[in-house]
């Protein structure tokens, strides 16, 4: 059985950690530490109402983040309420699962994706190409279970991607391939990859997330059997 939606949300909490985060009234608050939007993020435990609003821009000022809430399947009355005070949509997200065994059916080919903790340099080159920085390494250091994914293809440095596993799930962020090596498999083997690690972790299932914009990584997820699970937005409002 896929897993639901709820349920992944709180694999990409566990997997993509916050450097802290607690609660505050209706509010799930996070500090993310520059690590990006998914762990800095509020999140509503239940109803909202307008005045709520408020108090997690306050919580958020307190600790200089950017005013900034995700928006989860069922929670359209936050959504209407935060478009009517001048939030716009950014970054709306797929979640995809397939279970696990679908991508451990083939041996990947010598010499093409490792599993590898702590991340090589070349890896950390590949991320930073991407916009994957230090913040967001620190993001991937405070996982449980995890592990890096490195590719090679034609004897040169193909892709990076990291992987966690939480609640028999391995989810995988962060897919980065070499501008040279895309539409050549890349991805493909190191998503393979993540899924032999986490099957050995335990994991009966694998998923991803992928921004809707991104059509060649939403192509190559469906291609590979990934079913779409659900959805999530970010509200975002300047200041």
């Amino acid at each position: 059985m896929i897993p639901s939606i709820t349920q992944l949300y709180e694999v990409c909490d566990q997997t993509w950690p916050a450097a802290m985060s607690w609660q505050e009234g209706p509010w799930t608050l996070r500090d993310g530490q520059g690590g990006g939007k998914r762990v800095s993020a509020a999140t509503a435990n239940g109803p909202i109402r307008k005045e709520d609003i408020a108090q997690a821009e306050a919580a958020m000022r307190g600790i200089r983040q950017n005013l900034l809430f995700m928006i989860r399947e069922g929670e359209e009355t936050l959504d209407k309420l935060l478009e009517e005070q001048g939030y716009a949509i950014v970054d709306p997200v797929i979640l995809y699962a397939l279970p696990i065994e679908q991508l451990t059916d083939i041996p990947i080919p010598r010499v093409t994706a490792f599993d590898v903790w702590e991340p090589l340099a070349i890896m950390r080159e590949i991320w930073a190409e991407g916009g994957i920085g230090s913040e967001r390494l620190a993001v991937m250091a405070r996982a449980k279970v995890k592990t890096g994914i490195f590719s090679r293809w034609n004897e040169k440095p193909g892709g990076a991607a990291f992987a966690a596993v939480h609640d028999g799930i391995c989810m995988v962020h962060a897919v980065e391939v070499r501008p040279y090596q895309r539409r050549m498999g890349v991805a493909q083997w190191m998503m393979r990859r993540a899924a032999f690690w986490g099957q050995a972790q335990g994991a009966h299932h694998i998923a991803v997330l992928c921004v809707e914009h991104n059509k060649a990584a939403n192509t190559l997820y469906r291609a590979l059997g990934f079913t779409p699970v659900g959805r999530y937005h970010y509200r975002q409002r300047s200041e």
